[in-house]
């Protein structure tokens, strides 16, 4: 039995998926917010980049909460010069002791070309083993066909992401296939760095 009847039904989403090679690494988010069994939204933008493009994360969780937490974080990126353990460290410990932040209900992954990072209320901040972890109620499902892809295949990174999020989105209820993928470094500075690698080849 429901103990607050006319309570608002809490708002659940989503998925978000890591996936890591080397010193590249891509976050990949679907859009759907969901109140209870009613999708409110389907667009929603879940992943964002951070310090100057240098920077990923991505949220599950109650938007609002979420973005204070972005806000937050950022904060201890200007705080400690863009160090992401430094500042997933000082986040997690705020938020844990905290009275107001203690409340807040969401998971953060967030990544730089180096190192991949979850962050949550309890004050864990965890490194997946092998580079690819994912949070939210499509989570697990996301993760384990990423996991598949990776060791099966030598597809790019943004295609094993957006391939294990479209096999969440069939699966999990609360998770769409309006998948947002952002990557480190990214696609300019990729193209850049091959332009600069082709040109110096030509000239030996």
């Amino acid at each position: 039995m429901n103990k607050y009847p006319n309570a608002i039904p809490p708002i659940r989403a989503t998925t978000i998926l890591s996936v890591r090679r080397e010193n590249e690494v891509v976050i990949a988010g679907d859009g759907q917010v969901s109140m209870g069994d009613t999708i409110m939204k389907t667009t929603a933008r879940k992943v964002r980049t951070m310090y100057d493009g240098e920077i990923l994360a991505g949220f599950a969780g109650t938007s609002a909460d979420a973005f204070t937490l972005f806000e937050k974080f950022e904060a201890k990126l200007d705080e400690y010069n863009g160090n992401v353990t430094r500042s997933a460290v000082e986040l997690a410990k705020e938020w844990r002791t905290d009275k107001m932040l203690r409340h807040l209900e969401a998971l953060l992954i967030v990544c730089d070309e180096e190192i991949t990072l979850v962050i949550s209320g309890t004050g864990d901040v965890i490194e997946p083993d092998d580079g690819v972890i994912a949070i939210g109620s499509g989570g697990p499902y996301a993760q384990a066909a990423a996991k598949a892809l990776m060791k099966f295949t030598d597809l790019p990174l943004k295609t094993i992401a957006e391939e294990a999020m479209k096999l969440a989105a069939e699966i999990c209820v609360f998770t769409n296939d309006h998948i947002l993928i952002e990557s480190l470094p990214n696609e300019e500075e990729k193209e850049e760095k091959e332009k600069k690698k082709n040109n110096r080849n030509h000239t030996k």
